[in-house]
């Protein structure tokens, strides 16, 4: 993985360009505050949120079953640039894998959570924070993904997650994923290169109000306002994933 580690030049000119050819793609098909807000049974809540899919009326999608989550790291779990999960953050995360009505409990679907960061596991610097952020979640085996040679940061690595998945088992379609994150121009947008469902965590890791909640930075107010225009002012709505309306009703 050459050049510096924290470059991702191609994800940006790959955000603008989405944002003026097909914009709808900037849109998630839920938008929570933070992950602590995120449903277990996820699925329903993909489809039923504010009615906001671009789907026929005449031919309503049948519910997702979502079996495996990519969680972001940076801003989503801890704080930007740090391995420090916050308590109501484990609390949420030991929940999904303990519960026993969740479908990414640990002990039934012990592949079912990856975390993919565009920091930790994405080149050899930042192999520190892969040991401190395994060690914190190793009694609910949740892993962080190891970038392979060659493959370049979200958004463009989606391919090589549902793979992750495939190979354990987990999923067979990359319709039973959902991937969370802070960042419509990554996360949301890997979702639908996979043909997976989007949750954006539109507060980040704290919500309002909150001590240590820090200050959206320029990126970040760029995209909350840009997810307002589309949705409210553009009448825009998310598009379901590539290949969900052709699935048959369950």
């Amino acid at each position: 993985m050459a050049g510096s580690p924290n470059s991702n030049l191609r994800g940006f000119n790959h955000a603008v360009q989405t944002l003026l050819k097909q914009p709808t793609q900037f849109l998630p098909h839920l938008t929570i505050p933070t992950f602590t807000h995120l449903p277990e049974n996820l699925g329903p809540h993909l489809i039923n949120a504010k009615k906001g899919l671009q789907t026929p009326p005449e031919k309503p999608p049948h519910t997702p079953t979502i079996r495996a989550l990519v969680l972001d790291k940076d801003n989503t779990l801890c704080a930007a640039k740090t391995t420090s999960f916050p308590p109501q953050i484990l609390a949420k995360l030991s929940s999904l894998r303990t519960s026993p009505t969740s479908l990414f409990n640990q002990t039934t679907n012990p592949n079912a959570i990856l975390i993919v960061s565009n920091r930790a596991g994405s080149h050899p610097r930042f192999d520190g924070e892969i040991s401190e952020l395994e060690a914190q979640l190793a009694h609910l085996r949740i892993p962080v993904f190891r970038l392979p040679a060659g493959t370049e940061k979200k958004p463009f690595c989606g391919e090589e997650v549902v793979q992750w998945f495939r190979e354990r088992g987990v999923v067979e379609s990359p319709h039973e994923i959902a991937v969370v994150g802070d960042r419509l121009g990554t996360d949301v947008l890997m979702a639908g290169m996979m043909g997976s469902w989007s949750v954006w965590c539109k507060e980040g890791v704290f919500d309002v109000g909150m001590e240590g909640k820090p200050e959206r930075n320029v990126l970040e107010k760029m995209e909350v306002w840009i997810e307002w225009f589309l949705r409210e002012k553009g009448g825009y709505k998310a598009p379901l994933p590539m290949g969900w309306e052709k699935q048959k009703q369950a």
